[in-house]
């Protein structure tokens, strides 16, 4: 017998492999933080002899999910306070980045510790930040206590808006970024290292994204920033450059296939034809476009997207513009929005859905080598769903149901890099007890110190 330190069961292995087969009484063997063999629970029974076996018929067993856009600081803790209809340059300019710029360093940390429990505890086991972190090395330091894999940036823009806290000039922009790539290019054997990420719209002068894309390629990293979820941008590029943001990125040489770029709502023909020849991927928000009101479903090419190569993938973006961080619901929009909009029920089925939010993610990260399916060889990033509710039952096709009938509530068991990180429902890392509190008053104390005002409409009493 083979020693291993772990066997995990289930009534449905889901491997997402080449041939995306589905072993029914299936395991995974893993040995540290590796997949060592995936098959039938009793071939793997016969050959290995693991230190803990986790897991049974009553569990659907999944790869992690990849979420390739979120905010982990500035908006969990003011979740929801920002009015569900604001447009979109309110939105950001007169309520997020006042929000975020009241944030400490310890409530950053904190932050990022909600977002990425929130993920674990509903399957997501990878993420790449949205580069709105003002306190990286508090955030970083969270994040390895929690136990989870991703990719983050500090707040990096030379044409900022008020207010003063985010300012940088192209000098100080481009030297935080080179120094974020060199401080934590690998934190925790990797599982958490920096990206080149600029906040990215009309916030970046033609010098910074050269120095971005140029500290892409020296560091070996990829690249990611917001584009065009609004009119906004192609607006304003229009009226300074003469044409649209991806022709002027494009002519900057920054679009590679490296390059994932956030919402691309607002993108022509034109642009969506150098997207897919630069090979770059896209984190589409579903959440986002619909509170926010970008038009995704009226003029969005996500279809047209995916029909010319370029992989899309799944963001949740921040909780104000999307509340929740809990990937299984934004792939159940990924899978309806454009049925409805074209009348057409072959958009997106929920196996194409899925695997943007785990083959596609690990893509966008350029981490399909490691994550992103149950294959020998890849790194132990396993979830196990319990079946044992209501919305579970009865369980006969394992891919329609991941989508459309189940959600986060239902993931029972994660392992991040091989580390059960939730056990029953219940993080293994950090002690939940008095976690939430703390996560309250924070809240309530950052949101009384931007002077923003309390626009809930009903009243409190």
């Amino acid at each position: 017998m083979i020693e291993i330190d772990t066997l995990i069961v289930g009534s449905h292995v889901v491997t997402m492999n080449p041939t995306r087969d589905v072993i029914r009484h299936g395991a995974v063997a893993v040995r540290g933080n590796e997949i060592v063999d995936v098959g039938k629970q009793s071939d793997l029974e016969a050959i290995y002899a693991p230190k803990q076996t986790v897991g049974s018929d009553r569990f659907v067993v999944t790869p992690g999910m990849v979420n390739t856009h979120i905010h982990i600081t500035g908006e969990p803790l003011t979740r929801g306070y920002v009015p569900d209809d604001t447009p979109f340059e309110e939105n950001v300019f007169m309520w997020l980045c006042p929000l975020y710029s009241v944030f400490t360093a310890e409530e950053e940390r904190l932050s990022a510790q909600l977002a990425a429990v929130e993920m674990l505890k509903s399957g997501t086991t990878t993420f790449l930040e949205a580069g709105t972190i003002r306190f990286l090395d508090d955030v970083i330091d969270g994040l390895v206590e929690v136990g989870i894999r991703g990719r983050v940036g500090n707040w990096v823009w030379d044409l900022p808006p008020e207010p003063d806290v985010y300012k940088q000039n192209t000098d100080a922009a481009i030297d935080m970024l080179q120094q974020q790539l060199v401080d934590h290019a690998s934190v925790a054997d990797g599982r958490l290292g920096t990206w080149s990420i600029l906040v990215g719209h009309t916030t970046a002068s033609d010098p910074l994204w050269k120095a971005a894309r140029e500290l892409a390629d020296e560091h070996g990293t990829g690249m990611s920033f917001h584009m065009s979820p609004a009119k906004l941008d192609p607006e304003a590029f229009v009226a300074e450059f003469g044409h649209r943001p991806m022709i002027h990125l494009a002519e900057l040489g920054i679009l590679r296939d490296d390059v994932a770029i956030t919402h691309c709502v607002q993108v022509d023909d034109q642009e969506l034809a150098i997207m897919a020849e630069a090979g770059v991927s896209v984190a589409h928000c579903p959440t986002t476009a619909l509170k926010v009101s970008y038009g995704v479903t009226q003029i969005g090419k996500m279809p047209e997207m995916v029909k010319a190569g370029v992989n899309v993938s799944i963001g949740t973006d921040g909780n104000n513009a999307s509340n929740y961080s809990d990937l299984m619901r934004a792939t159940y929009l990924v899978a309806g929005l454009f049925k409805d909009a074209r009348q057409d029920p072959q958009m997106f089925p929920a196996e194409m859905a899925y695997e943007m939010a785990t083959l596609g993610g690990a893509k966008t990260m350029r981490m399909q080598d490691t994550i992103g399916s149950l294959e020998v060889g890849k790194r132990a990033d396993i979830v196990l769903h319990d079946t044992d509710r209501p919305e579970w039952r009865p369980l006969l096709n394992v891919a329609n149901q991941l989508v459309w009938s189940a959600d986060g509530r239902g993931v029972h068991t994660v392992f991040v890099d091989g580390v059960k990180v939730v056990e029953a429902g219940q993080m293994t890392t950090i002690d939940e007890g008095t976690f939430y509190d703390r996560c309250q008053r924070a809240g309530e104390a950052i949101t009384a110190r931007s002077g923003l005002p309390d626009k809930a409409k009903w009243p409190v009493l």
